[in-house]
């Protein structure tokens, strides 16, 4: 699924993931390609995401909005 992490000054990931944990403010989720058409709202805490060559990436936000659909996620962060 192709995965874009934004804050206001700028991009802090763009590219190919097969797996994304997110902290939502309901709790920890994954996500996983063809997942269901979602916007949720995030807390602070790591966004963990495994990328196409199966490298683990960690992203420490203080909140943001997640929206993904047809396999294309956007993450807005703080």
């Amino acid at each position: 699924m192709k995965v874009r992490i934004t804050k206001p000054d700028g991009d802090l990931y763009d590219g190919e993931a097969t797996l994304l944990q997110l902290p939502g403010t309901g709790g920890l989720f994954e996500m996983l390609e063809r997942h269901a058409p979602i916007i949720s709202a995030l807390q602070a805490g790591s966004i963990r995401l495994v990328d196409a060559d199966a490298h683990t990436h960690r992203f420490e936000i203080r909140g943001g909005v997640v929206k993904g659909k047809n396999n294309e996620i956007l993450i807005l962060v703080q």
